[in-house]
């Protein structure tokens, strides 16, 4: 009787049991950019409060002046340059932390990697990210500049012409350092601290993954997120803001500390965490649910 012969594994083709697949790498991109449509008048006013010289109006007081004065239309100035960015910083700093997570992280990371993982992803998101935050901090806060001095961008792909040709092309990446360090920050402040959070509501005995638990983590990686970024935040939005680049980074925060005290650091911080709480559970419960069309295209999950 004759005996089949062993055909060894093709090497080029390594076994993924045990492996997740990693999701689409666009999903995080997605998820934010459906986040960005409902959160960005919340953006515009906390970049208005952020970049305002002198304010003594709470968030809703200057949210309502915003609506009162320039209307709904008003409150979405820079919906362009916001939906710029989510297209590429914010699908670069997921997609890269879902490949990290996925293919060289194990399957339950420490807290350690988890933040080094997503530390790397936001620092090289927010280089790629950086000429879309240049124009939609801009945009956002032209209306708070006296006339003469307002920049006039009709969208973001305008605005990015008109910087490089007026300004030359560096000037699409003024602010860049503060704009990685808040990267940086951001991604692994709310990334792992969702994944940790959502860790520790799923240990509880009787709790399941959906839509309620995960609400539950990414506010918590929401108000965590916002209080880790808040220093780094304001620096970014004064520099960007700025034109020209004629004062370096440390003398506006020295002029700034000097005339508006250490409490500039978190300045306009609860319209910081009014935006990005929303915007963290928006996005990370959106991105769940893509997640789960991808499980039920793939067939690893039923209706």
């Amino acid at each position: 009787m004759a005996v089949a012969p062993v055909i060894p594994p093709r090497l080029s083709q390594p076994s993924t049991i045990g492996k997740k697949k990693a999701y689409p790498f666009m999903l995080g991109g997605m998820a934010s950019a459906c986040a960005t449509f409902f959160t960005h008048p919340l953006d515009l006013t906390k970049v208005q409060m952020q970049t305002a010289k002198t304010n003594t109006k709470s968030t809703g007081q200057f949210f309502a002046g915003i609506i009162r004065t320039h209307g709904i239309r008003g409150a979405y100035d820079g919906l362009t340059a916001a939906l710029l960015r989510a297209l590429t910083y914010s699908t670069f700093r997921f997609g890269a932390y879902e490949v990290v997570k996925t293919k060289w992280l194990p399957k339950d990371p420490s807290m350690i990697s988890m933040l080094g993982a997503s530390a790397a992803a936001g620092g090289f998101a927010g280089l790629l990210g950086v000429p879309a935050e240049v124009v939609l901090i801009r945009m956002a806060s032209d209306r708070t500049r006296p006339p003469a001095e307002r920049y006039g961008y009709r969208n973001c792909i305008h605005g990015l012409y008109r910087i490089t040709k007026d300004e030359g092309i560096l000037a699409l990446y003024r602010g860049v350092g503060p704009n990685v360090v808040r990267a940086v920050l951001m991604n692994s402040s709310q990334l792992a601290s969702y994944d940790y959070f959502k860790r520790i509501l799923l240990s509880i005995k009787g709790t399941q993954d959906g839509p309620v638990l995960q609400f539950g983590a990414s506010f918590l990686a929401g108000t965590v997120a916002t209080t880790v970024c808040a220093p780094a935040d304001v620096v970014k939005s004064r520099v960007m803001a700025s034109k020209g680049g004629s004062e370096s980074i440390p003398h506006i925060i020295m002029k700034a500390v000097k005339t508006e005290g250490l409490p500039f650091f978190f300045r306009g911080w609860t319209a910081a965490w009014v935006r990005l709480c929303p915007q963290t559970i928006l996005t990370l419960v959106f991105l769940e649910q893509l997640r789960l069309g991808v499980d039920i295209l793939r067939g690893d999950k039923k209706l």
